[in-house]
């Protein structure tokens, strides 16, 4: 088993900035891809951001590019979401998670298996 806990998350205005932590513990993210999704309030979860397990690579959705960053610290075993310029739109509960494996759509919700219970992020205007 692996236990992910998302910390970080808040309310904040337009234009500022938060920093989501995901902390694993149990079996470890070690040699996994890890993504960060989010979900509105009406909306379907959708993919936001993923790193390789040395960092070398990141991927974004169209949404946050240029805004927010990703990165990992596998020592700790925890990845991180520097979310910059914020704006309401972005309001969500945001997930970190393990990708599976086995397909290259890094995007999609099913190949991930093991999810934290969310951390609510809330940008007034």
């Amino acid at each position: 088993q692996v236990q992910l806990v998302e910390s970080g998350g808040g309310l904040v205005q337009a234009g500022g900035s938060l920093r989501l932590s995901c902390a694993a513990s149990g079996r470890t993210i070690s040699g996994y891809f890890m993504g960060w999704f989010r979900q509105a309030p009406g909306k379907e979860r959708e993919f936001v951001t993923g790193i390789t397990w040395g960092g070398g690579i990141t991927v974004y959705a169209d949404s946050v590019k240029g805004r927010f960053t990703i990165s990992r610290d596998n020592a700790k075993s925890t990845v991180y979401l520097q979310m910059n310029s914020l704006k309401p739109e972005d309001t969500a509960v945001y997930y970190c998670a393990r990708f599976l494996g086995g397909s290259t759509d890094y995007t999609a919700r099913k190949n991930y298996d093991y999810w934290g219970q969310g951390t609510q992020v809330t940008v007034s205007s």
